[in-house]
């Protein structure tokens, strides 16, 4: 590969600065670091597993390090997720302890780590060549990790990178690439934590001169640290300074210098890893085919041949001690076995060393046995005369079917992750900027790249186009599909002000929007980083088959060596007739190939894939329908759900309070007593507050529509209106309401118990008023001045159109809904009787639906939770399954196993259906597999063949054993033809009680 290549040294102010998402990048930090207390959580990329027994050694392995709390593997992601005290467990101890049973360990990264660091230190990072095996990268981390200033290295064989920290104060760049080299090895600077990186793919050159001037920009642009192109791929990577030129900046200079000749697009890092999942698949293919055409080979000769007389005399020719064909026969098959198939036997080396078995194993010692008793059958009949039949075939057609099925699985794999790919998809590629002038005014407009958007940004958005970030429209109005991202399937109308989310399509007017949140910010991006760690993830019922999967090869070694014996005695004993033996065979000859078959056909991997396979496909169909779920766990609890318990405001409700009535029990003017409790509300966050105040702006005629209409619309009243009046002292009062000072008189504004607290007396005309209020479902706001309670507010939260029939819906499924609410009693009753909800749970204090969920809980029953906002964080916490519901908050999202992005209660029913179709698919997974090895193995064993003359080659064998876990995976691929279930279908829901 040609390279072309600068290093230029420019002085830069030290910076920790944020890297960018290029994958060397996200493979050399600390990845997933959540700090809770002491603790450290990250991901280590596994190489060589092959099936749950490899995962289940590796979990073992992890698990058994002082210090380490939670310690989980993705087979099918090849990763471990690892959670562990820093103080008893250091990174690299996680490493070596994969890598001593056998596998090969690499710690991932993420590059927003860059800024999280020790002021003092800096991350390096340095390509390292001539490293060939696990022994190499022991010894340069050995080399780095002696070196004086350096706290930390980790090097990655497959990237053939690694990364220092160190202090610069101590040892300098020069000084850690000199230490590698002495030991031997080749290393380069790449980039530290002091710049940034981007990998840009060029289109426009086409000669020699275009690379010079290429070079030549980038030689004398301020900022750039050090750059790459590589002349095959067309792709620039360069290193630079943020401090000094922005990613943007950059690349407008480059196109600039040459003239519009030149341009730059930036790669996309999830493209790049498709990529290489894709060549992933390309080699298991060419493995496949190569071996297939050999195998074939071995077959034409000893079935076809025989037929033409001119190439059957050919094999019959004697050369040496064997003939022609059998000198051909043990080449391709020699080929086949210890070169194709090499990866078996690699595989299976490692699973001993550690002592574990798996799937390679057994395939090893079916192919070895067929082929080293082949080779010994020929010898044998080279010395003394007497040939034996010879199975080379057998050997080579198995590795063949083997290669086949994991090609096979590898394509099927794919699709259980396409919802990613869609996802990465659904990213717009370009941008349209508009170029204001120091005035604000619009003067032009030029086409971006989406991903070099920065905040601030103001973007426009075509009809008919993607919207290229999260932002908030500041001109135009549109309706915008949201449904490849929500799961809305309705179009929703955005107005200036209303936030857009990115990668859904403006339908019909130009928006003009401002960028607020770019990068791994976005909702895609936060969407996509969901799924991908809940496809990382391990359902409980995983822990049987792993179980099964660990004693699985050893008890079929075991099935194998009792087949081979008992068919030997029983033929050497005179069990069955001579005339069952092959020509030229013997008994042992005649009893190993059942042997042989009962080894090959066994199959652990399908038990393996059972699991993961399934909760990959439903995490990706819940995606796409808006249902994002966090995990295996989640699933598996969500489908045994027994309680959904509701909260009310803005869960039930649509969480638009209206003020409905206001009624003034004093002499106070109405306008007076509207100006009075919209003052006390200004400062409060609560819903009721802001219906409080939107009320009191449309009845109070000081007020300025255009200034007030767009201080509403900027969620910014209590600083726009000029007419509200000085507090002082003001506190909220969870679960009563708020209480302040003005002009000295203390002012109370909340419910009964905030009012008998502060003895205020509630007059019986003012009681009776709340009650008519609180039985029509409405909330009854009390309002005291100096002590005197002078007025009421009654406020509405209309419900959700679909609430009932959810409901209904629920208790259909065999699901019980429960209400619970900190409003009074009646409020809640009436709301509740107007859903069709028995069990209310009212006049509870945020903190208190814990509770209320964990008395649910104590019979065992399975409780989920729906809520939306901060004060239902503790009790998604605590239900067994935590629903965030129309997106939430960020802090109830990450208390929760399950975010409905959109604010549609059917979501809740999509969640649980889902979730019981896939473990049904599961169930029905372990069958397929099960039954597989149940049918097969005795089959394999002969137990057929005394009465039915049946039994399985042992290339048929593997035939068997290749397709028995495409089956598993084609079998989880249905669940992507999973539908929601409609509103009109909800009713029609039968409960299943078994």
């Amino acid at each position: 590969m040609a390279l072309s290549m600068r290093a230029l040294q420019l002085t830069a102010p030290a910076r920790k600065a944020s890297g960018h998402s290029s994958e060397e990048e996200r493979l050399l930090t600390a990845n997933h670091q959540h700090n809770s207390g002491n603790l450290r959580r990250i991901q280590v990329g596994v190489t060589g597993m092959t099936c749950a027994a490899c995962s289940n050694s590796v979990e073992s392995a992890l698990r058994a390090l002082n210090g380490v709390v939670k310690a989980s593997v993705a087979l099918l992601q090849n990763k471990a997720d690892v959670t562990f005290d820093p103080t008893l467990v250091k990174d690299e101890d996680i490493r070596n302890a994969i890598e001593d049973i056998g596998f090969e360990a690499e710690l991932l990264s993420e590059p927003s780590t860059f800024h999280s660091k020790p002021t003092g230190t800096l991350i390096g990072q340095f390509t390292i060549g001539g490293m060939t095996c696990a022994a190499c990268v022991n010894s340069v981390e050995g080399i780095l990790r002696k070196l004086p200033g350096v706290r930390k290295a980790v090097v990655g064989l497959a990237t053939s990178l690694g990364e220092v920290e160190y202090d610069p104060t101590v040892i300098s760049k020069d000084g850690i690439i000199n230490a590698i080299e002495d030991a031997g090895f080749e290393a380069s600077f790449v980039q530290s934590n002091e710049q940034d990186k981007l990998v840009l793919g060029v289109t426009g050159i086409a000669s020699e001169m275009d690379i010079q001037m290429l070079e030549g920009s980038l030689c004398i642009l301020k900022g750039v640290r050090q750059f790459y192109f590589d002349r095959a791929s067309k792709e620039l990577e360069i290193h630079f300074d943020p401090e000094l030129l922005s990613s943007r900046a950059l690349v407008e200079e480059i196109e600039s210098s040459s003239y519009g000749k030149l341009k730059l697009l930036v790669k996309n890092p999830y493209t790049r890893m498709a990529s290489k999942d894709l060549e992933e698949s390309s080699n298991m293919f060419r493995l496949f085919a190569a071996s297939l055409f050999l195998s074939v080979s071995v077959l034409f000769m000893q079935v076809i041949c025989p037929l033409i007389p001119l190439l059957h005399s050919l094999l019959l020719w004697r050369c040496g001690p064997l003939q022609m064909g059998d000198w051909l026969n043990w080449a391709l098959a020699t080929v086949v076995q210890f070169v194709i198939g090499k990866r078996f036997y690699v595989a299976a080396g490692r699973a001993l060393k550690n002592g574990s078995t798996n799937m390679d194993v057994l395939v090893v010692l079916g192919t070895s046995a067929s082929y080293f008793y082949s080779v010994s059958a020929l010898l044998y009949g080279a010395i003394t005369g007497f040939w034996s039949p010879t199975y080379f075939e057998a050997s080579a057609m198995l590795i063949t079917f083997v290669l086949l099925g994991k090609y096979l699985e590898s394509l099927a794999k794919g699709k259980t992750s396409d919802a990613i790919k869609k996802l990465v998809e659904l990213a717009p590629a370009t941008a349209i900027l508009l170029i204001k002038d120091n005035g604000g005014k619009v003067v032009g407009e030029r086409e971006i790249d989406a991903l070099l958007i920065q905040p601030g940004d103001i973007l426009k958005v075509l009809p008919g186009t993607k919207v290229p970030t999260d932002g908030l429209v500041v001109w135009g109005s549109s309706y915008v599909n949201e449904s490849m991202v929500t799961g809305e399937s309705s179009p929703v109308l955005k107005e200036v002000n209303s936030s857009v989310v990115g990668g859904t399509i403006n339908l019909h007017g130009s928006l003009h929007i401002q960028a607020n949140k770019v990068g791994s910010n976005t909702v895609l991006s936060q969407i996509i980083s969901l799924v991908e760690t809940a496809q990382m993830s391990k359902a409980p019922i995983q822990k049987f088959a792993d179980f099964v999967a660990s004693i699985f090869v050893p008890a079929v070694v075991t099935v194998g060596l009792l087949t081979l014996m008992g068919w030997y005695l029983a033929g050497i004993l005179g069990g069955y007739p001579e005339e069952w033996l092959p020509e030229n065979g013997n008994y042992f000859v005649f009893s190993l190939m059942f042997a042989i078959s009962v080894v090959v056909v066994a199959c652990p991997c399908a038990l393996g894939l059972a699991t993961p396979t399934a909760v990959m496909v439903a995490t990706g169909v819940g995606a796409n329908n808006g249902v994002l779920i966090k995990g295996g766990d989640a699933l598996e609890k969500a489908q045994k759900v027994k309680y959904v318990i509701f909260d009310k405001t803005g869960t039930l409700t649509q969480g638009k309070a209206t003020v409905t009535t206001a009624k003034v029990f004093s002499g106070m003017e109405r306008g007076e007593f509207l100006t009075l409790v919209a003052s006390a509300e200004a400062s409060s966050e609560h819903p009721l507050a802001k219906a409080i105040l939107e009320y009191a702006r449309h009845f109070h005629y000081f007020d300025d529509p255009s200034t007030t209409k767009d201080a509403h619309i900027n969620g910014q009243e209590s600083k726009s209106f000029g007419w509200l009046l000085d507090v002082s002292d003001f506190s909220a009062l969870p679960g009563q309401g708020v209480q302040c000072f003005i002009d000295g008189k203390k002012i109370l504004v909340g419910n009964r118990k905030l009012m008998s607290e502060n003895r205020v007396a509630i007059p019986d005309e003012v009681e009776n008023f709340v009650v008519q209020l609180e039985e029509s479902a409405k909330t009854g706001i009390l309002v005291s001045h100096d002590n005197d309670l002078i007025g009421v507010l009654g406020v509405s939260d209309p419900l959700k159109r679909e609430a009932g029939v959810v409901i209904e819906g629920l208790i259909k499924m065999g699901v019980n809904p429960v209400m619970v609410t900190g409003d009074n009693w009646r409020t809640a009753n009436a709301v509740a009787k107007e859903v069709g909800i028995t069990d209310v749970r009212a006049e509870v204090m945020p903190a208190g639906k814990a509770d209320v969920i964990r008395s649910f809980q104590k019979d065992g029953s399975v409780v989920a939770m729906v809520g939306d906002g901060i004060n239902d964080s503790p009790a998604l916490a605590a239900a067994d399954v935590g629903m965030a519901i129309g997106a939430g908050t960020d802090i109830a999202i990450e208390a929760a196993d399950y975010v409905l992005m959109r604010s549609n209660l059917e979501d809740v029913i999509t969640a649980i259906d889902l979730s019981r179709k896939t473990f049904s698919r599961i169930r029905w997974n372990y069958v397929f597999a099960s039954a597989y090895n149940i049918v097969s193995i005795p089959i394999a064993a002969g137990v057929l063949f005394p009465q039915l003359k049946v039994k399985l080659p042992p290339w048929v064998a593997g035939a068997c054993m290749a397709m028995s876990s495409v089956t598993v995976v084609c079998s989880s691929l249905l669940l992507r033809r999973y539908r929601k279930p409609r509103l009109t279908t909800l009713l029609e829901i039968t409960v299943d009680r078994s």
